[in-house]
């Protein structure tokens, strides 16, 4: 990425031109758009939907979205719902429970975070151990933060709101045993008063959080704004956004509770003090509102590997209070001296001064990219990047020259889920706080029928998508693979020359490639599971693969 924004325009207008452009829906498609299902929270409903919008599968809650929500690997669907009564923790983004759905829409598990001392909000995070890591505001009252060190005149609220992230162990259908507990007022520092707590150098502790700095604000309870916890499991890192700082941290996952309410312990040694911030220097007294560069982030994660840019930060920053309105999706590199263990000068900010990579759009001002709240980006296994405009309810997708490939429109209200036809205009919010796309070897899939339905939008028109795609997100389920499990020699039966046989581990990486056979020698690959697909006729028939 990288800011080729005449470029850009042209290439988005002379596609506009030549093919009718869709209100609702899939509204911009081209071939270079990746394979893959999407999935976005609103409302009561998730829906997964492939390039054209059609439908594969829909869940449906009690719950509006409280905002996250993911497809695991085996199917299921976990979404934070946002529950309206039962705590007097408020803020946008608040939730309330966290909730399972198996693939067919059936509730297994439900656990509600929602009272007077603490509620779920905005993110969850589903473990490789299967447990789930929740992010939750505690309640902190005026003697307490007082005791903490807080400017007595920065708190109008009386209280103030901890962040805290829980790693849940689900338990029954509606139970979980907290594994482990991190709390940000653990870390906390202060240079206004030496007869309180944390008392120190603030420029001395960049480990700590100052609990003073407000970075313009009033010092309201939702002071922080933590917006999205992502897990790295190679680190075995939690990579945090707050929001009302502008500022990422990392933080170490290997600790144990106890650890993680100290400084010392777990993997790299620091307990539960940030490893890593970057975004604001100011917030810790390395550097003045000059040196700033992020402006209400949202999303910020490793890019997995096997991914372009892998082991960089992604993350897509609102612009939220700069002038002029625009927002950008940044990648980040932070200076590490052996991964996970980062680098920092004495006496200086955390490194980079300024992002590796951005994507922003200043054609004109102000900025058609603006969206000020919520919003994501993703990088996908061809190199491509999936935005989501959160505000206005637009996902798109650009290719590695920043062109625009794919345009989709959520045709969803907010609050009215009567659903307009295709050429009318949404008169409700339809925004979104997220969009993921899977690919078509995501494991959820496998053996799974993902013929497409309707889109959502009533009265659709899909032909410029069939032109473009030929259908190609159509996955075929009648092709049987055998033996199965194998040792040498796998064969593919129900298909006849297929163009590529591919076979990937359960992490998405290609392992093998062949073309026009039906079978293909896999006595490389080590004993394990693994994913098939095969290409034939531009549709791509995905299979479990056990090697024995």
């Amino acid at each position: 990425m990288s800011l080729k924004i005449s470029t850009i325009l042209c290439y988005f207008t002379l596609c506009m031109a030549s093919h009718a452009q869709n209100t609702l829906g899939t509204a911009f498609v081209t071939a270079g758009v990746y394979e893959g299902l999407t999935l976005m929270s609103v409302n009561t409903k998730a829906f997964l939907f492939n390039n054209c919008g059609e439908v594969i599968n829909e869940w449906t809650s009690d719950y509006k979205p409280g905002n996250a929500v993911y497809l695991l690997p085996n199917g299921n669907l976990l979404r934070a719902g946002q529950v309206e009564s039962g705590s007097s923790i408020t803020m946008g983004g608040a939730g309330g429970i966290v909730e399972l759905f198996d693939w067919d829409g059936n509730l297994i598990w439900s656990y509600e975070v929602n009272d007077d001392q603490k509620r779920q909000h905005y993110d969850i995070y589903p473990m490789p151990n299967v447990n789930i890591l929740i992010l939750v505001a505690t309640a902190m009252k005026d003697m307490e933060a007082l005791e903490a060190g807080r400017n007595p005149t920065q708190l109008p609220d009386k209280r103030l709101y901890n962040e805290q992230i829980i790693e849940v162990e689900p338990v029954g259908a509606n139970q979980g045993n907290v594994v482990w507990e991190w709390n940000i007022n653990q870390h906390l520092i202060q240079d206004f008063d030496a007869t309180k707590s944390n008392y120190g150098e603030v420029a001395a502790s960049p480990e700590k959080l100052d609990i003073n700095f407000l970075n313009g604000g009033s010092g309201e309870e939702n002071w922080l704004h933590f917006n999205s916890i992502q897990y790295d499991e190679t680190l075995d890192q939690i990579v945090i956004s707050c929001r009302n700082l502008s500022e990422i941290y990392i933080i170490d996952h290997s600790t144990t509770t106890l650890e993680a309410a100290g400084s010392s312990g777990g993997t790299y040694g620091k307990g539960g003090d940030i490893l890593y911030r970057w975004g604001n220097p100011q917030a810790y007294q390395q550097g003045s509102e000059a040196d700033r560069v992020l402006y209400g982030q949202h999303y910020p994660h490793y890019i997995k590997e096997g991914l372009t840019d892998a082991g960089k930060i992604i993350l897509f920053n609102n612009g939220f209070g700069r002038t002029p309105d625009f927002s950008e999706v940044m990648i980040v590199d932070p200076p590490v001296s052996s991964p996970g263990v980062y680098q920092k000068q004495t006496n200086a900010p955390f490194g980079p001064q300024q992002a590796e990579d951005v994507y922003t759009d200043l054609s004109e001002i102000p900025s058609p990219f603006f969206s000020r709240i919520v919003s994501s980006a993703q990088r996908l296994p061809n190199g491509n990047t999936l935005i989501c405009v959160g505000i206005n309810g637009e996902i798109f997708e650009i290719d590695a020259n920043d062109n625009r490939v794919w345009t989709y429109i959520n045709p969803v209200g907010n609050n009215d889920l009567t659903i307009p036809n295709q050429g009318e205009e949404l008169i409700d919010s339809n925004l979104i706080f997220r969009a993921k796309k899977y690919p078509l070897n995501y494991p959820a899939f496998v053996d799974r029928s993902l013929s497409p339905g309707n889109p959502i939008e009533g009265n659709p028109d899909l032909s410029n998508c069939y032109d473009v795609l030929s259908n190609n997100d159509v996955v075929a389920s009648a092709v049987k693979l055998y033996p199965n499990p194998a040792s040498n020699l796998i064969h593919l039966e129900g298909i006849e020359n297929p163009e590529r046989i591919e076979i990937f581990n359960l992490q998405g990486k290609l392992l093998l490639s062949r073309s026009g056979v039906t079978t293909v020698d896999i006595s490389s690959l080590v004993k394990g599971i693994y994913i098939l697909r095969a290409s034939h006729n531009r549709r791509k028939i995905t299979k479990k693969m056990i090697k024995k």
